[in-house]
């Protein structure tokens, strides 16, 4: 073969090899430039909001919103004071998570909640819109000191301001004579709006004393009803014109001092008949 055949082949060869090599040079450059085209800084897809009762003492809870880009994506969160419109708005010290805890320095602005979010390719941020004007903490209702429910209380779940009242009595016999060797008492507490009060300790005593004898303390039953006996004693009766019987009634819960609490007290009378 002559030199000039075999340098025309040596030459159809080197052509082939560079094609070759531009061929696969431009294969690793379109595979560089589509890695590059799947990386990305964060960009906002929806804003962040926030949720919770606007008022001092309640926490509002923010959502980073979402995001597009290079995963993963961390958030960090800046809580902003702001005008009643949702202008000239101002960091919150401290007020850094993605909840806020309410405080008077809040009463009568707005909040907005600033997010940023962040990858290996860059950093972004975005407001929420505002919230409510923020106002002062709903005071609770006033205690009551009444236990839930109807009908029939018990003493135990009584405390002040609710007080207990004397509201019924009767006598047996109805009117005291001489011969009346044993008074019985009846009477009758409730609380809270006429509720019957069971539980409650009732003590009662003729005035002046000795006319009769002092019993011990009863109990009211479910019906909010105590019974007590008075024996009579050798001052009855207190005088020769006596026509009353006063009897001094307490009514208290255990536990607590005889003249505080939610105690009541009650002078009532019962008719003498000196001539019966």
């Amino acid at each position: 073969m002559s030199l000039r055949k075999q340098l025309g082949k040596r030459g159809v060869t080197a052509g082939l090899l560079a094609v070759a090599a531009l061929v696969i040079g431009a294969a690793f450059s379109a595979a560089g430039t589509g890695n590059a085209a799947s990386s990305a800084a964060p960009t906002n897809q929806t804003p962040p909001t926030i949720s919770g009762t606007t008022e001092v003492g309640s926490t509002l809870t923010a959502t980073s919103g979402s995001w597009a880009g290079t995963t993963p994506i961390t958030y960090a969160y800046q809580w902003r004071r702001c005008g009643t419109a949702g202008g000239g708005c101002s960091n919150i010290g401290g007020a850094n998570s993605s909840t806020h805890t309410l405080r008077s320095a809040d009463r009568g602005a707005t909040l907005r909640v600033r997010v940023t979010a962040k990858n290996t390719d860059g950093s972004a941020q975005i407001e929420s819109a505002q919230t409510a004007v923020i106002t002062a903490a709903t005071a609770p209702p006033p205690a009551t000191g009444c236990p839930t429910g109807t009908g029939t209380a018990d003493v135990a779940g009584i405390s002040l301001p609710a007080r207990l009242l004397i509201d019924g009595q009767s006598a047996a016999p109805t009117v005291v004579t001489p011969s009346t060797s044993d008074l019985v008492l009846r009477f009758h507490v409730s609380a809270c709006g006429g509720r019957s009060v069971q539980g409650a300790l009732v003590y009662a005593t003729a005035v002046p004393f000795e006319q009769f004898n002092v019993p011990p303390e009863a109990t009211t039953g479910a019906d909010g009803w105590a019974t007590l006996t008075l024996h009579q004693a050798s001052r009855f009766p207190a005088s020769s014109h006596q026509q009353l019987l006063a009897v001094f009634v307490r009514a208290r819960k255990s536990g607590e001092n005889v003249l505080a609490g939610v105690s009541a007290r009650l002078l009532v009378s019962f008719p003498v008949n000196l001539r019966g």
